[in-house]
């Protein structure tokens, strides 16, 4: 299985990629996690990738497209799921290429449709633990409290979860990544999912469309 989720910032990419992981055993191929790992890791690339993402755009195709490459072929990702990758036109050319030089091509684009208001809601109450790095939404999924339900550790909002970044977020999303929808789907590939519901709803929405 080789999938590539799409949709704005909030829209559950993240938590689809990681049940679709557990259930069919695929790689999860996260930009957000591969350039946090560059930013904790102080590297060339992670410097100069955190300067965009603290204002909340997208850092750019080339920065991307690099370690993505590097995670492609460093674990031998012949099931994979992208979250997060790509984001512009060009990103998605780039992977296609990449794709082919490997013999891999992508078996579905899913995409992940939700209301703006609902994805601000979302974004604003996401918290990540310290500890173990997992991310919970303090109103639907703690009952509220700032502690990571699995592990204890203490929960942290991202800088770039504020509401004023995030609405930035969103409009970026619009002008780079929404042409892709138009593009998978002239390609035949593109699977529509309604991402309103519980992401145990949703998910089984996309084993539907998925035929698995």
């Amino acid at each position: 299985m080789r999938l590539v989720l799409l949709g704005a910032p909030g829209s559950g990419k993240g938590t689809q990629a990681d049940l679709l992981k557990a259930r069919y055993g695929c790689i999860h191929i996260s930009t957000g996690d591969i350039l946090r790992r560059h930013l904790k890791d102080k590297t060339e690339l992670g410097i100069r990738a955190g300067g965009f993402m603290s204002k909340g755009e997208l850092v750019p195709d080339d920065l991307v497209v690099e370690m993505v490459k590097e995670k492609l072929r460093e674990d031998s990702a012949d099931s994979f799921v992208a979250d997060g990758f790509p984001r512009t036109l060009p990103q998605a050319e780039a992977l296609e290429n990449v794709l082919k030089e490997l013999d891999r091509p992508l078996d579905a684009v899913v995409f992940l449709q939700i209301e703006e208001e609902l994805l601000i809601r979302r974004l604003i109450h996401r918290r990540t633990c310290r500890r173990c790095g997992k991310i919970w939404n303090v109103l639907t999924m703690t009952g509220g409290t700032e502690v990571c339900p699995e592990c204890g550790g203490e929960l942290d909002q991202r800088g770039d979860d504020a509401e004023s970044i995030i609405r930035n977020r969103i409009d970026v999303y619009r002008g780079q990544t929404e042409p892709l929808i138009e593009w998978y789907a002239k390609k035949g590939i593109l699977r529509s999912i309604d991402a309103v519901n519980s992401p145990e709803e949703t998910f089984k929405e996309i084993q539907v469309v998925l035929g698995r």
